[in-house]
């Protein structure tokens, strides 16, 4: 084995022994399963004893093993170099990046860093433990959670949409940048609101980010920025601005949560424009189809009823959304965000670039989609300069 693979072995042996380990990722995977595309591990302490949670990430779905660290350790081994080609170490104190070559070369890349987190890992069987604790300072002073960690009268559901965005964000920002880069990552965040989300994209544990909200209301931009001078976060700022007009340049990752309407496309294509990597969107109130819409004959009764309308209409916005994402050269995946139980606009689509845009099949599968249902028109498609009409 190549002495560069030996080094990186080595350091995952030694913090998965001294419990230093964050997190590993491995990708670029050439094995036998075409479907998978990553395998994400990181700590976790069961009541049975600590283990490495180990996902599974394939194209269509997730597998979990939550297994013994020696375990873990003799699974992952033969792959790190062999099926997998690129694999990256979080650890306390340092990350390290493997990349191995086609012919058979491998580069060892170390960046050093602030302690991330401290303490045990965390526990699935045990009390949960989030991933921005309930007792962060920033957490109070939005009012999201009282003096005693918990959250706040009426606020469990923004808590709950806090966590889960947190862990959403994690698994992404891992699969769109799996190396350790020289600056921070740059994000905006568009229609920021009260920050909730946009704080805690600045206050992970791990690297730090570059972080920008930019809202339309002055009275929010001045609130979080008192909020984040006052809790020590120097890479999180926020500006005055429209989602219609902000022009954000040389971005790492664009974000977007419940842009209404138009506004989530207006964000994705000031996204693209300013040469994002990640893009992460939770649309909202899909308006502008449906006055287009022509119900396909096969679909002419059940669209009669306004509620089918209002879905289908909901349902080709983002589908074309989508489908125009592809054809921009992304690599694009919409699953649901939190429960319907917590907030009825739970749908996200979360896209990384992957390939030079201008896919012919995708173009094709727009404008197919588009035909079916009459549609003439998607702002998207305007913005980035693909008519539906061929």
């Amino acid at each position: 084995m190549h002495d560069a693979c030996e080094r990186f072995l080595g350091l995952l042996r030694a913090s998965a022994h001294d419990g230093s380990l964050l997190r590993l990722t491995l990708g670029k995977h050439r094995g036998a399963d075409g479907s998978l595309r990553q395998v994400i591990g990181r700590p976790v302490m069961l009541k049975a004893g600590p283990r490495l949670s180990l996902v599974w990430r394939h194209a269509t779905r997730d597998t979990t093993k939550n297994l013994p660290p020696a375990e873990a350790l003799a699974l992952l081994e033969p792959l790190i170099g062999a099926d997998f080609l690129d694999a990256h170490l979080l650890t306390r104190s340092q990350s390290a990046q493997l990349e191995v070559r086609a012919d058979g070369s491998a580069r060892l890349s170390l960046k050093a860093h602030a302690a991330a987190a401290t303490g045990p890992a965390p526990a699935h069987d045990l009390p949960k433990a989030h991933p921005i604790p309930g007792d962060a300072p920033w957490l109070q002073t939005l009012g999201v959670t009282n003096a005693h960690g918990r959250p706040a009268a009426g606020m469990a559901d923004k808590f709950h949409q806090i966590q889960k965005f947190s862990e959403l964000m994690e698994h992404l920002l891992a699969e769109a940048f799996p190396g350790p880069g020289a600056d921070p990552l740059r994000i905006a965040d568009l229609g920021s609101g009260k920050g909730y989300l946009t704080f805690a994209l600045a206050a992970r544990p791990g690297p730090p980010l570059d972080v920008t909200g930019v809202e339309r209301r002055p009275e929010l931009v001045a609130l979080c920025n008192q909020a984040a001078r006052q809790h020590g976060l120097a890479n999180l700022r926020f500006v005055a601005g429209d989602i219609a007009t902000a022009t954000p340049a040389g971005l790492d990752v664009l974000v977007a949560l419940h842009a209404c309407d138009t506004a989530t496309d207006d964000a994705l294509a000031r996204g693209i424009a300013a040469g994002a990597r990640l893009l992460v969107v939770a649309p909202c109130c899909q308006h502008e189809l449906r006055r287009q819409l022509t119900a396909p004959p096969v679909l002419a009764g059940a669209l009669r009823h306004g509620i089918f309308q209002e879905r289908q209409a909901e349902f080709v916005t983002d589908a074309l959304r989508a489908e125009l994402l592809e054809w921009a050269g992304y690599r694009t995946k919409v699953f649901e965000f939190v429960s319907t139980g917590h907030t009825a606009k739970n749908l996200m689509i979360a896209a990384i670039r992957a390939r030079p845009p201008g896919d012919a099949a995708a173009a094709g599968r727009v404008r197919d989609l588009a035909a079916f249902y009459g549609i003439r028109s998607h702002h998207l498609g305007t913005a980035l300069g693909l008519a539906l009409g061929g």
